[in-house]
Protein backbone atom coordinates (compact mmCIF):
# COMPACT_ATOMS: atom_id res chain seq x y z
CA UNK A 1 0.00 0.00 0.00
CA UNK A 2 1.22 3.49 -0.88
CA UNK A 3 1.07 6.13 1.11
CA UNK A 4 0.28 9.58 -1.33
CA UNK A 5 -1.31 12.54 -0.66
CA UNK A 6 -4.81 13.26 -0.71
CA UNK A 7 -6.25 14.46 -3.99
CA UNK A 8 -7.78 18.04 -3.93
CA UNK A 9 -10.86 16.48 -4.35
CA UNK A 10 -11.07 13.69 -2.28
CA UNK A 11 -13.50 13.96 0.54
CA UNK A 12 -11.26 12.41 3.36
CA UNK A 13 -8.85 16.31 2.30
CA UNK A 14 -11.81 18.15 2.68
CA UNK A 15 -13.18 16.68 5.80
CA UNK A 16 -9.49 17.01 7.54
CA UNK A 17 -9.60 20.56 6.00
CA UNK A 18 -12.82 21.23 7.60
CA UNK A 19 -11.28 19.43 11.07
CA UNK A 20 -8.59 21.55 11.16
CA UNK A 21 -10.59 24.82 10.69
CA UNK A 22 -12.43 24.02 13.61
CA UNK A 23 -15.32 21.25 12.50
CA UNK A 24 -16.13 19.03 14.95
CA UNK A 25 -17.02 15.64 13.16
CA UNK A 26 -20.96 14.47 13.14
CA UNK A 27 -22.02 10.81 14.18
CA UNK A 28 -21.92 10.39 10.08
CA UNK A 29 -19.36 11.29 9.07
CA UNK A 30 -17.73 9.29 11.94
CA UNK A 31 -19.49 5.91 10.73
CA UNK A 32 -18.08 7.18 7.11
CA UNK A 33 -14.68 6.83 8.48
CA UNK A 34 -15.05 2.99 9.61
CA UNK A 35 -17.31 2.39 6.91
CA UNK A 36 -15.27 3.55 3.85
CA UNK A 37 -13.55 1.16 1.08
CA UNK A 38 -10.16 -0.39 1.28
CA UNK A 39 -9.40 1.86 -1.82
CA UNK A 40 -9.34 4.74 -0.02
CA UNK A 41 -7.32 4.00 2.85
CA UNK A 42 -4.32 5.63 1.22
CA UNK A 43 -6.44 8.70 1.12
CA UNK A 44 -7.87 8.55 4.02
CA UNK A 45 -4.64 7.82 5.94
CA UNK A 46 -3.21 10.86 3.99
CA UNK A 47 -5.59 13.30 5.36
CA UNK A 48 -5.44 12.29 9.38
CA UNK A 49 -1.92 12.46 8.62
CA UNK A 50 -2.54 16.36 7.69
CA UNK A 51 -4.41 17.10 10.86
CA UNK A 52 -1.54 15.49 12.64
CA UNK A 53 1.09 17.13 11.06
CA UNK A 54 -0.39 20.14 11.82
CA UNK A 55 -0.82 19.48 16.04
CA UNK A 56 1.78 17.73 16.82
CA UNK A 57 4.30 17.62 13.53
CA UNK A 58 6.19 14.25 12.93
CA UNK A 59 7.16 13.74 16.72
CA UNK A 60 6.21 10.92 18.37
CA UNK A 61 5.82 10.56 22.38
CA UNK A 62 6.94 7.41 24.40
CA UNK A 63 4.85 5.96 27.25
CA UNK A 64 6.19 3.04 29.37
CA UNK A 65 3.73 0.75 31.56
CA UNK A 66 4.57 -0.63 35.37
CA UNK A 67 2.62 -3.57 36.36
CA UNK A 68 2.42 -2.16 39.79
CA UNK A 69 0.46 -4.96 40.95
CA UNK A 70 -0.77 -7.68 39.04
CA UNK A 71 -3.93 -9.84 39.00
CA UNK A 72 -6.29 -10.00 41.90
CA UNK A 73 -9.17 -7.84 40.98
CA UNK A 74 -12.38 -8.03 42.47
CA UNK A 75 -14.08 -6.92 39.29
CA UNK A 76 -15.25 -9.04 35.99
CA UNK A 77 -14.17 -7.16 32.81
CA UNK A 78 -14.22 -9.56 30.06
CA UNK A 79 -11.16 -8.57 28.19
CA UNK A 80 -9.16 -8.50 31.01
CA UNK A 81 -6.40 -11.52 32.48
CA UNK A 82 -6.34 -9.73 36.25
CA UNK A 83 -9.90 -10.23 36.30
CA UNK A 84 -11.77 -12.53 38.93
CA UNK A 85 -13.02 -14.15 35.60
CA UNK A 86 -10.15 -14.90 34.10
CA UNK A 87 -8.35 -18.25 34.41
CA UNK A 88 -5.07 -16.73 32.80
CA UNK A 89 -2.12 -18.02 33.76
CA UNK A 90 -0.30 -14.26 34.92
CA UNK A 91 1.75 -13.47 37.79
CA UNK A 92 -0.43 -12.33 40.90
CA UNK A 93 1.38 -9.86 43.30
CA UNK A 94 0.71 -6.84 45.30
CA UNK A 95 1.87 -3.38 45.21
CA UNK A 96 5.50 -3.58 44.17
CA UNK A 97 8.17 -2.33 46.01
CA UNK A 98 9.65 1.43 46.34
CA UNK A 99 13.33 0.09 44.78
CA UNK A 100 10.88 -1.72 42.04
CA UNK A 101 8.70 0.94 41.14
CA UNK A 102 12.13 3.55 41.30
CA UNK A 103 13.70 0.63 38.68
CA UNK A 104 11.13 0.73 36.04
CA UNK A 105 11.10 4.64 36.41
CA UNK A 106 14.97 4.33 35.48
CA UNK A 107 14.11 1.68 32.25
CA UNK A 108 11.35 4.55 30.74
CA UNK A 109 13.89 6.99 31.04
CA UNK A 110 16.60 4.91 29.66
CA UNK A 111 14.18 4.34 26.67
CA UNK A 112 13.31 7.84 26.05
CA UNK A 113 9.47 8.07 27.75
CA UNK A 114 7.79 10.72 28.67
CA UNK A 115 5.64 9.00 30.53
CA UNK A 116 6.14 6.32 33.38
CA UNK A 117 2.35 5.04 34.04
CA UNK A 118 1.62 3.34 37.43
CA UNK A 119 -0.31 0.52 37.26
CA UNK A 120 -2.73 -1.33 39.62
CA UNK A 121 -5.44 -4.44 39.54
CA UNK A 122 -7.95 -3.34 41.49
CA UNK A 123 -11.71 -2.04 41.52
CA UNK A 124 -10.08 1.39 43.57
CA UNK A 125 -7.04 1.86 45.43
CA UNK A 126 -6.71 1.68 49.25
CA UNK A 127 -5.12 3.84 51.72
CA UNK A 128 -1.64 1.89 51.36
CA UNK A 129 -2.08 1.80 48.01
CA UNK A 130 -2.52 5.83 47.43
CA UNK A 131 0.30 6.50 50.23
CA UNK A 132 2.60 4.09 48.50
CA UNK A 133 1.99 6.18 45.04
CA UNK A 134 2.13 9.67 46.88
CA UNK A 135 5.58 8.04 48.41
CA UNK A 136 7.27 7.20 44.97
CA UNK A 137 5.76 9.71 42.73
CA UNK A 138 7.96 12.87 43.96
CA UNK A 139 10.94 10.49 43.99
CA UNK A 140 10.41 9.73 40.69
CA UNK A 141 10.32 13.11 39.44
CA UNK A 142 13.08 14.05 41.13
CA UNK A 143 15.61 11.20 39.61
CA UNK A 144 14.28 11.09 36.06
CA UNK A 145 11.96 14.07 35.19
CA UNK A 146 8.80 11.90 33.99
CA UNK A 147 5.95 13.08 34.14
CA UNK A 148 3.75 10.52 35.88
CA UNK A 149 0.59 8.73 35.03
CA UNK A 150 -1.78 6.88 37.57
CA UNK A 151 -3.88 3.98 36.77
CA UNK A 152 -5.68 3.00 39.91
CA UNK A 153 -9.08 1.98 38.98
CA UNK A 154 -11.86 3.97 40.44
CA UNK A 155 -11.38 7.37 42.24
CA UNK A 156 -13.17 9.64 44.51
CA UNK A 157 -12.81 12.90 44.64
CA UNK A 158 -10.56 12.82 47.90
CA UNK A 159 -8.24 10.29 46.64
CA UNK A 160 -7.78 12.47 43.17
CA UNK A 161 -6.56 15.39 44.87
CA UNK A 162 -4.31 13.27 46.82
CA UNK A 163 -2.56 12.04 43.69
CA UNK A 164 -2.59 15.81 42.60
CA UNK A 165 -0.57 16.90 45.92
CA UNK A 166 1.87 14.45 45.30
CA UNK A 167 2.95 15.54 41.45
CA UNK A 168 0.66 12.68 39.35
CA UNK A 169 0.47 14.84 36.25
CA UNK A 170 -2.17 12.46 34.84
CA UNK A 171 -5.01 9.52 35.14
CA UNK A 172 -5.45 6.70 33.15
CA UNK A 173 -9.24 5.70 33.42
CA UNK A 174 -10.23 4.12 29.88
CA UNK A 175 -13.74 4.33 29.10
CA UNK A 176 -13.32 0.87 26.71
CA UNK A 177 -16.43 0.79 24.64
CA UNK A 178 -19.66 2.92 24.20
CA UNK A 179 -21.95 3.38 27.64
CA UNK A 180 -24.82 1.09 25.51
CA UNK A 181 -22.25 -1.40 24.81
CA UNK A 182 -20.73 -1.70 28.25
CA UNK A 183 -23.03 -3.67 30.50
CA UNK A 184 -21.75 -7.05 27.79
CA UNK A 185 -18.63 -6.39 28.81
CA UNK A 186 -18.55 -5.82 32.77
CA UNK A 187 -21.13 -5.97 35.76
CA UNK A 188 -19.52 -5.10 38.20
CA UNK A 189 -19.11 -1.50 37.75
CA UNK A 190 -20.93 0.62 35.34
CA UNK A 191 -20.07 3.39 32.42
CA UNK A 192 -21.31 5.84 34.60
CA UNK A 193 -18.76 5.03 37.70
CA UNK A 194 -16.16 5.70 35.00
CA UNK A 195 -17.36 9.11 34.07
CA UNK A 196 -17.17 10.01 37.59
CA UNK A 197 -13.59 8.85 37.87
CA UNK A 198 -12.70 11.54 35.56
CA UNK A 199 -14.67 14.33 36.51
CA UNK A 200 -13.22 13.79 39.45
CA UNK A 201 -9.79 13.66 38.40
CA UNK A 202 -10.51 16.68 36.27
CA UNK A 203 -11.83 18.29 39.23
CA UNK A 204 -8.60 18.02 41.12
CA UNK A 205 -6.50 19.78 38.14
CA UNK A 206 -4.82 16.72 36.24
CA UNK A 207 -5.05 15.68 32.53
CA UNK A 208 -7.24 12.82 31.45
CA UNK A 209 -5.93 9.81 29.76
CA UNK A 210 -8.64 7.58 28.75
CA UNK A 211 -9.48 5.40 25.29
CA UNK A 212 -10.69 2.18 24.23
CA UNK A 213 -10.43 -1.46 23.57
CA UNK A 214 -11.64 -2.50 19.82
CA UNK A 215 -12.91 -6.00 18.79
CA UNK A 216 -14.80 -6.60 21.96
CA UNK A 217 -18.27 -7.46 19.74
CA UNK A 218 -18.97 -3.40 19.69
CA UNK A 219 -20.70 -2.38 16.56
CA UNK A 220 -19.19 0.77 14.67
CA UNK A 221 -22.21 3.15 16.52
CA UNK A 222 -20.42 2.18 19.64
CA UNK A 223 -16.81 2.57 18.32
CA UNK A 224 -18.01 6.41 17.46
CA UNK A 225 -20.10 7.00 20.55
CA UNK A 226 -17.02 6.20 22.75
CA UNK A 227 -14.67 8.24 20.60
CA UNK A 228 -17.61 11.39 20.56
CA UNK A 229 -17.66 10.67 24.66
CA UNK A 230 -13.71 11.41 24.87
CA UNK A 231 -14.06 14.29 22.44
CA UNK A 232 -16.84 15.94 24.84
CA UNK A 233 -14.72 15.19 27.73
CA UNK A 234 -11.58 17.03 26.58
CA UNK A 235 -9.45 14.15 26.82
CA UNK A 236 -5.86 14.84 25.87
CA UNK A 237 -4.26 11.64 25.80
CA UNK A 238 -6.32 9.08 24.39
CA UNK A 239 -5.11 5.22 24.10
CA UNK A 240 -6.73 3.10 21.38
CA UNK A 241 -6.09 -0.47 22.19
CA UNK A 242 -7.25 -3.23 20.16
CA UNK A 243 -8.54 -6.51 21.63
CA UNK A 244 -5.67 -9.10 22.49
CA UNK A 245 -8.07 -12.32 23.41
CA UNK A 246 -6.01 -13.69 26.02
CA UNK A 247 -6.33 -17.17 26.73
CA UNK A 248 -8.39 -17.95 30.17
CA UNK A 249 -11.06 -14.86 29.70
CA UNK A 250 -14.03 -14.51 28.75
CA UNK A 251 -13.10 -12.71 24.71
CA UNK A 252 -10.02 -15.71 24.26
CA UNK A 253 -10.33 -16.53 20.88
CA UNK A 254 -12.34 -13.83 19.63
CA UNK A 255 -10.94 -11.84 16.38
CA UNK A 256 -13.08 -9.58 14.59
CA UNK A 257 -10.38 -7.29 13.41
CA UNK A 258 -8.14 -6.80 10.58
CA UNK A 259 -5.27 -4.50 9.82
CA UNK A 260 -7.13 -1.95 7.49
CA UNK A 261 -10.03 -1.55 9.87
CA UNK A 262 -7.82 -1.05 12.76
CA UNK A 263 -6.04 1.98 10.84
CA UNK A 264 -9.49 3.36 10.13
CA UNK A 265 -10.07 3.52 13.57
CA UNK A 266 -6.91 5.28 14.23
CA UNK A 267 -7.69 8.07 11.61
CA UNK A 268 -11.60 8.41 13.25
CA UNK A 269 -9.99 9.00 16.54
CA UNK A 270 -7.26 11.57 14.91
CA UNK A 271 -10.11 13.29 12.95
CA UNK A 272 -12.52 13.56 15.90
CA UNK A 273 -9.81 14.50 18.58
CA UNK A 274 -7.24 16.92 16.44
CA UNK A 275 -5.69 17.82 19.36
CA UNK A 276 -5.25 15.34 21.43
CA UNK A 277 -2.46 12.97 21.69
CA UNK A 278 -3.67 9.11 20.20
CA UNK A 279 -1.75 6.88 21.19
CA UNK A 280 -1.79 3.25 19.69
CA UNK A 281 -1.88 0.68 22.55
CA UNK A 282 -2.15 -2.89 23.58
CA UNK A 283 -2.76 -5.53 20.46
CA UNK A 284 -1.18 -3.16 17.82
CA UNK A 285 1.26 -5.92 17.07
CA UNK A 286 -1.08 -8.73 16.70
CA UNK A 287 -3.71 -6.43 13.94
CA UNK A 288 -1.87 -3.91 12.58
CA UNK A 289 0.73 -6.24 11.81
CA UNK A 290 2.91 -5.20 9.49
CA UNK A 291 1.18 -2.50 8.98
CA UNK A 292 2.09 -0.85 11.87
CA UNK A 293 4.17 2.28 10.37
CA UNK A 294 0.75 3.14 9.01
CA UNK A 295 -0.87 3.72 12.42
CA UNK A 296 1.63 6.58 12.91
CA UNK A 297 0.38 8.68 10.38
CA UNK A 298 -2.69 9.22 12.57
CA UNK A 299 -1.58 8.40 15.94
CA UNK A 300 1.31 10.56 17.84
CA UNK A 301 2.51 8.07 20.28
CA UNK A 302 3.22 4.64 21.26
CA UNK A 303 3.49 2.08 24.28
CA UNK A 304 7.26 1.00 24.84
CA UNK A 305 7.49 -1.77 25.98
CA UNK A 306 5.51 -5.25 27.16
CA UNK A 307 1.94 -3.82 28.58
CA UNK A 308 0.29 -4.99 31.82
CA UNK A 309 0.39 -9.23 31.57
CA UNK A 310 1.52 -9.18 27.44
CA UNK A 311 4.59 -8.71 25.77
CA UNK A 312 5.03 -5.77 23.64
CA UNK A 313 7.11 -5.28 20.84
CA UNK A 314 11.01 -5.44 21.33
CA UNK A 315 12.04 -1.51 21.97
CA UNK A 316 14.68 -1.78 19.13
CA UNK A 317 11.85 -2.18 16.64
CA UNK A 318 9.72 0.66 17.74
CA UNK A 319 13.08 2.74 17.91
CA UNK A 320 14.02 1.33 13.95
CA UNK A 321 9.99 2.28 13.15
CA UNK A 322 10.51 5.48 14.01
CA UNK A 323 13.76 6.63 12.56
CA UNK A 324 12.41 4.70 9.27
CA UNK A 325 9.48 7.19 9.22
CA UNK A 326 11.54 9.94 9.28
CA UNK A 327 9.66 10.96 12.86
CA UNK A 328 11.42 12.11 15.92
CA UNK A 329 10.85 10.83 19.35
CA UNK A 330 10.35 14.12 21.95
CA UNK A 331 8.95 14.33 25.50
CA UNK A 332 7.47 17.45 25.15
CA UNK A 333 6.89 20.36 22.72
CA UNK A 334 10.17 21.23 22.10
CA UNK A 335 13.21 18.29 23.01
CA UNK A 336 13.60 15.91 20.53
CA UNK A 337 15.68 12.58 21.55
CA UNK A 338 17.89 10.64 19.29
CA UNK A 339 17.33 7.31 19.88
CA UNK A 340 20.21 5.01 19.45
CA UNK A 341 19.26 2.03 16.90
CA UNK A 342 21.77 -0.70 17.08
CA UNK A 343 23.81 -1.50 13.70
CA UNK A 344 22.50 -4.10 11.54
CA UNK A 345 24.91 -7.46 12.22
CA UNK A 346 27.00 -8.10 9.83
CA UNK A 347 26.16 -10.54 7.12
Amino acid sequence: MMLGPATTNSRWHELASNVMAGHRLTHDEALAVLKSSDDELPDLLAAAYGVRRKYFGNTVQFYFLMNAKSGLCPEDCSYCSQSKVSDAEIPKYNILSRDKLLDGARVAAERGSKTYCIVISARGPNESEIKAVETIVPQIKQQYGLSICACLGLLTPEQAQRLKACGVDKVNHNLNTSEEHYGSICSTHTYQDRIDTLKAVRSAGMELCSGGIIGMGEADDDVVRMCFSLRDLGVESIPVNFLNPIDGTPLAGKSDLNPRYCLKVLCLFRLANPRSEIRIAGGREIHLRSLQPLGMYAANSLFIGDYLTTKGQAAEADYQMIEDLGFVVTKGEETAIRLAIPEPAAQ
